[in-house]
């Protein structure tokens, strides 16, 4: 098994130290989709959802939220984010949200990119619940990330 790096030698909960390791480009990419019925998708296509624009609040929350990961994940490294994009796609019945986060650094950022991803579907839910409150979030994974000690990784299709 692989030995916990967030676990000192007595057990004890510690934040990695990553001070000795070289700084390398870093991005992750992120995704999840939120499924609801056609008339919120439609709503929120044409801008008509009664809190208005869902998808310019939930790209700003997804934003905000990659750099507030530090605060709301235990022991994550607060990082100097050199980037973050949210964007969206209409599917069938779904919206889906794709996050990215980039920085150079000692550690990587999937967890940015992964909270981004889950804030702006939140938030999507929040925006739109007055038109379908059983909006269901899920998928939401870890798609690619690239740079540090283990290199590149790519989720299976």
């Amino acid at each position: 098994m692989t030995r916990l790096t967030h676990l000192n030698a007595d057990g004890a909960a510690r934040i990695v130290d990553v001070g000795s390791k070289p700084e390398t480009a870093r991005k992750a990419i992120a995704s999840g989709r939120i499924t609801m019925s056609e008339m919120a998708l439609a709503a929120i296509r044409d801008g008509d959802a009664p809190k208005g624009d869902v998808l310019a609040a939930a790209r700003i929350a997804g934003i905000m939220a990659a750099k507030k990961t530090a605060d709301l994940i235990p022991l994550c490294h607060p990082l100097p984010l050199e980037s973050v994009t949210v964007e969206f796609a209409f599917e069938q019945s779904a919206l889906s949200v794709t996050a990215s986060a980039t920085l150079t650094g000692k550690t990587g950022v999937e967890m940015e990119a992964m909270t981004a991803a889950c804030v702006a579907l939140l938030t999507i839910y929040d925006m739109a619940k007055a038109l379908d409150k059983g909006m269901v979030i899920e998928q939401v994974r870890l798609i690619a990330k690239d740079g540090g000690k283990s290199g590149p990784w790519r989720a299976q299709p």
